[in-house]
């Protein structure tokens, strides 16, 4: 029996730290969008890139105003002012579900959870938010809800 050269594998070294958190936060697919408590955006990853459509350059230091929709700003800020006064929210667990807006105008209907971001002393530096773009599911359900309606209306007629 000859000898079969043996294949030498190397296991790849995953270490955490970094590098790897960098890798992470830039490649995930969701988005992921950090403000301070100004609002501003601090940090905006590839993913946000691809959901809302503009180029992490394009909106770093602005406004979060970017991504939301004219008319729900004041009840968004109402809430992000509450959220930086208190400390706490509840969209850490739950998940909230709003429409928000792509650089070409559209809408797109979103969900998301936030994390607080807090120095090394626990004071409160700002918010990231985790979004996820569920514009085509959104409006399937949509679709669906239209048309159980009218299939109703017709058993009713």
């Amino acid at each position: 029996m000859e000898d079969e050269p043996q294949s030498q594998t190397v296991p790849l070294q995953i270490k955490p730290g970094p590098a790897l958190y960098e890798v992470l936060v830039q490649s995930c697919p969701d988005a992921i969008v950090v403000a301070d408590r100004d609002g501003l955006i601090r940090f905006w990853n590839q993913g946000a890139e691809r959901t809302f459509g503009h180029a992490a350059a394009d909106v770093l230091g602005k406004s979060l105003d970017v991504i939301i929709p004219e008319p729900l700003r004041k009840r968004h800020w109402e809430g992000y002012d509450a959220v930086m006064a208190s400390g706490t929210t509840k969209y850490g667990t739950d998940l909230l579900k709003v429409p928000a807006l792509h650089r070409e105008g559209h809408k797109l209907s979103i969900e998301f959870r936030v994390a607080l971001v807090r120095d090394g002393e626990g004071a409160l530096l700002g918010i990231a938010a985790f979004l996820r773009d569920v514009t085509a599911a959104w409006k399937e359900q949509q679709e669906l809800r239209n048309h159980v309606r009218a299939l109703e209306r017709r058993h009713l007629e």
